[in-house]
């Protein structure tokens, strides 16, 4: 039996254990064969799509339809089944988490699966997260601006379908556990279309007409959302033209990736790609292959919302309504399951091979727990077995304190620093260990005042809330002033970025925060706009690198402070560093005693080099003209060439550090 999901009830306050309002119904059967069917189509559009993955930028993908899976074909044949992608590994990961920790894991237990299972094929802002997580830094630190400069791009979309398959008819609960999960790798609009295709996901084991579902998945968006928005703009461009997507198309591409501003105008916009999705899914008008292909020929990254709109359309049809001739794409193979029930693991480490009936079984298993702890019953009408489910469940996060980047605080200077938690509605933050520094003091979730004097100062801090509480040890630095703003020249291997070849790179980073010249590493700035300089200049195959001052008259010296800038995919970062400071002959000589805190990721991949990181470089004090840091420039082979190069946003230079000895056990 099927009820439409009412508009009003998604309205309704936030869930208590008990079902204050109708329940809605769904056979244990139908409820498992949605999520199976969900499954497949996800996998269809991810393997379908991926050919037109970034293909259809200035122009869409042509109306040759249907598409179908293109030069994958081959590979399904040769997999004898499909494969997994970024698409669709994640949320297995995610369901593994799920067994082991129960169905609603903290983001510290996710961010554990992250780094244990996630060693490659990741980018954007799924691969800053990571080296934020090896950073040493927990979500939702690791979506934020100041640590990851993608944090508007389209990642979250492509992994979180698994909250809402798991929560079905509870459209507040999905909406919110996809937020909270999307706060892994974005934040504020960047996460705004996950939000969006959680509740219509959740809302489809109900409701069919997807421009219903696009409506419900609008009402769950936050107040003043960007993507609500887009949403209407999408819907009144096909209202517009009801029969010429590829017009409707442009327009949407003029709106959302040609007058995007510069800081956020790339081709996995978050924005832009969840616009291509809705327009794919109103066009497509709930059927499959036409849904598949325009989801395709819509362009950008394609491979993302072919996957997400074909799993949403697939979850509406059930398994039996999807087309035979992409469940069975080789009948001399004579396969007795769609897509011969086999999805084989070719990107996470040490996540086996799977069938894909028990995937989606052990989803909708976990997806029962949901339902019964949320107010919701397993009942036996007639011989057949339903849910009864609570529609006004809600999902509040556990009370978690990651690990973020400290406070920069120095001597003199007014602070204002504010400790970032998940599911923190009304907690008080005190310190439960330790001392602050001397003229700091806890004003709510802030840490302000004037810190009195340099030192390194370990202090553990607890959040409470509702019975709950969360801690977290922090080595809070205050530093002597900076020498950087009196130095008279600014040294560095390269004095301007080479605009040519920057050309030649592939790049994924906003072009607004690159800087032409290394002057920009004493502004203060962090990061965002105009923040990074990249040392791409001269020879390519450099052996070092280096950034440092000079100073008219000498200066006492024993802390450098290095911030990364914005990473590329394939290069950017130091793979080795040290300091040297310049004697009286002009020959550089090396710090004796060297610390760096945190240590400096090793390794040649970009996997564990975070983006805006800094890196307290201490040693024995010494008196200088001239300081730098100094080391290997690190880049990965693409398309038989190597740029070696790095990128630094800031660069402090401060006097001998009291008990810098304390920072080693950081």
């Amino acid at each position: 039996m099927r009820f439409r999901l009412r508009a009003s009830l998604i309205l309704l306050a936030a869930a208590v254990p008990v079902v204050a309002g109708p329940p809605l119904k769904i056979s244990v059967a139908e409820y498992r064969d949605r999520v199976y069917a969900s499954w497949l189509g996800q996998c269809i559009g991810n393997i379908a799509g991926l050919p037109h993955e970034n293909q259809h930028i200035a122009e869409p993908g042509p109306d040759k339809f249907p598409y179908g899976y293109g030069d994958n074909l081959t590979k399904i044949k040769s997999t004898n089944g499909v494969f997994s992608d970024d698409d669709t590994d994640i949320e297995f990961m995610y369901l593994r988490a799920m067994e082991e920790f129960g169905p609603e894991p903290t983001l510290q237990q996710l961010a554990g699966r992250w780094k244990y299972h996630v060693r490659d094929r990741v980018w954007l802002a799924n691969r800053a997260a990571l080296a934020a997580m090896h950073m040493g830094y927990g979500p939702p630190a690791t979506g934020r601006k100041d640590i990851n400069p993608h944090w508007f791009q389209i990642d979250p979309q492509l992994v979180n379908e698994i909250w809402a398959v798991t929560a079905p008819g509870m459209v507040k609960y999905a909406a919110a556990k996809s937020r909270w999960a999307a706060s892994i790798m974005d934040e504020g609009w960047g996460v705004e279309p996950t939000i969006h295709y959680g509740a219509m996901y959740s809302a489809a084991f109900f409701e069919h007409d997807v421009e219903t579902l696009i409506d419900i998945g609008t009402r769950a968006l936050p107040a003043g959302s960007r993507f609500a928005q887009t949403v209407e703009d999408m819907k009144a461009l096909h209202r517009k033209y009801p029969n010429d997507w590829k017009t409707a198309r442009a327009e949407m591409a003029r709106k959302c990736y040609l007058e995007e501003p510069s800081a956020t105008r790339t081709i996995w916009n978050a924005n832009l790609n969840g616009a291509a999705g809705i327009l794919a899914l109103l066009y497509g008008q709930g059927d499959f292959q036409k849904t598949l292909d325009l989801a395709c020929a819509m362009g950008f990254d394609a491979d993302n919302q072919a996957a997400t709109m074909s799993g949403l359309v697939a979850l509406i049809r059930g398994s039996k309504g999807l087309p035979k001739e992409l469940l069975f794409p080789f009948p001399e193979l004579n396969w007795k399951e769609p897509l011969n029930d086999f999805y084989k693991n070719v990107t996470r480490y040490d996540t086996p091979n799977a069938s894909l009936k028990d995937q989606a079984a052990r989803m909708a298993a976990q997806g029962e727990k949901l339902i019964l702890k949320y107010g919701g019953r397993r009942i036996t009408e007639n011989g057949v077995e339903y849910y009864l489910i609570n529609p006004e469940a809600d999902f509040a996060p556990p009370l978690e304190f990651p690990a973020a980047p400290s406070p920069v605080l120095e001597a003199g200077v007014a602070a204002n620093y504010e400790f970032l938690l998940s599911g923190c509605n009304r907690c008080s933050l005190a310190v439960a260990s330790g001392e602050l520094p001397g003229g700091l003091a806890l004003r709510g979730l802030r840490l302000t005042g004037t810190p009195l004097e340099a030192g390194v100062y370990a202090v553990t801090l607890r959040a409470a809330q509702d019975g709950a509480s969360a801690s977290q040890r922090w080595t809070l630095v205050v530093r002597p002033p900076n020498l950087a703003p009196s130095a008279v020249r600014v040294l560095s291997r390269v004095n301007r970025t080479d605009a040519e070849k920057l050309k030649t790179l592939y790049l994924s980073s906003p072009a607004s925060y690159r800087a032409e010249t290394p002057e920009v590493i004493r502004d203060g700035k962090r990061y965002g706009e105009g923040s990074s300089f990249y040392s791409l200049g001269g020879d390519d195959s450099a052996t070092v690198d280096y950034f440092g001052y000079e100073w008219s008259e000498p200066v006492q010296i024993g802390t450098v402070a290095f911030t990364t800038g914005q990473m590329e995919e394939y290069g950017g970062w130091f793979e080795s560093l040290g300091v040297e400071y310049q004697v009286e002959s002009g020959k550089w000589k090396e710090a004796k005693d060297l610390v760096i805190t945190p240590p400096l990721p090793g390794g040649f991949h970009p996997f564990n080099k975070p983006h805006f990181a800094e890196y307290l470089l201490t040693f024995d004090p010494v008196k200088v003209r001239a300081v730098r840091i100094i080391g290997t420039p690190g880049g990965l082979p693409r398309k038989n060439k190597i740029h070696r190069f790095t990128t630094i946003s800031e660069l402090g230079v401060y006097g001998p550090l009291p008990n810098y000895q304390r920072l080693e056990q950081r």
